[in-house]
């Protein structure tokens, strides 16, 4: 397949184009670029900064992608965005690369759907098939696994994890950690359940969905700490996708949880 650049674009020397891509017009890709096959810029995109885009991923009009982070302690050290396959990045995207305190590599998954307007901050670490919904922000730091979902209009405190499966629903600020297949929802979030619908649409069996809301009950109502009813449940169950929460909630953190209500 031929690449296809429009006299408009603007293309710096050294970067690097996959076979099949296609640059619309008044695009600019910067030199250290580097642009994976069939990869798509609509019009208007800017590609800049130490980028990789992987294969088939589509960029709309007005993104910008690969800008140095907003962060004050920022001086522009060597830092990078790595961007994976088959993504669509609609317009006015903004994506930054990491800086050095934070490991210096923002990082997106494959799949993914980032809708008009959503911003991804410095270090931030974007699992596969995500969503996020129009103007919908992550701070730096952040960490969202696989499929999950930020409604529009919502943000995301800088060091936040949000577990696999988790949704968050519109107009949504989440302060602290969400477990996988977690509901949040309320202009300051709150964790109001769990993810069924996206849990049955997964295929997930009645058993497994049966175990995480025993599950979801334990850690609403149970005695001790949250931590503590963690642990008990990872001792009790026999749902795998009971102990990814029991492990998401002892793992590493530098938030607190959003915890049942």
């Amino acid at each position: 397949m031929s690449t296809e650049i429009h006299p408009s674009a603007v293309v710096e020397e050294g970067a690097q184009i996959g076979e099949g891509c296609r640059i619309g017009p008044f695009c600019h890709v910067g030199a250290e670029v580097v642009l994976g096959p069939r990869v798509e810029l609509k019009s208007h995109v800017v590609i800049t900064g130490d980028t990789e885009i992987g294969e088939e991923t589509v960029i709309f009009s007005f993104a910008v992608i690969g800008e140095i982070p907003q962060d004050l302690k920022f001086r522009g050290e060597k830092t990078r965005l790595v961007i994976g396959k088959r993504n669509r990045i609609r317009e006015h995207v903004t994506m930054n690369c990491g800086t050095e305190g934070g490991g210096g590599v923002t990082r997106i998954g494959d799949d993914g759907l980032f809708m008009a307007g959503c911003h991804v901050a410095h270090d931030a670490q974007i699992g596969d098939r995500v969503i996020l919904v129009n103007n919908s922000a992550i701070a730096g730091h952040c960490v969202l696994d696989d499929d999950v979902i930020v409604g529009g209009l919502s943000g995301v405190h800088q060091w936040v994890r949000i577990g696999r499966g988790a949704i968050i629903g519109a107009v949504t600020m989440v302060t602290n950690d969400v477990i996988p297949y977690g509901l949040v929802q309320a202009p300051r979030g709150k964790l109001d359940g769990l993810n069924l619908v996206g849990l049955k649409r997964k295929g997930v069996s009645r058993s497994d969905i049966t175990a995480l809301r025993a599950a979801f009950q334990m850690l609403a109502q149970g005695e001790g700490a949250f931590a503590d009813r963690a642990r008990r449940l990872g001792d009790e169950t026999q749902s795998d996708y009971v102990r990814e929460i029991v492990a998401f909630i002892l793992g590493d953190s530098d938030r607190h949880f959003l915890t049942p209500g």
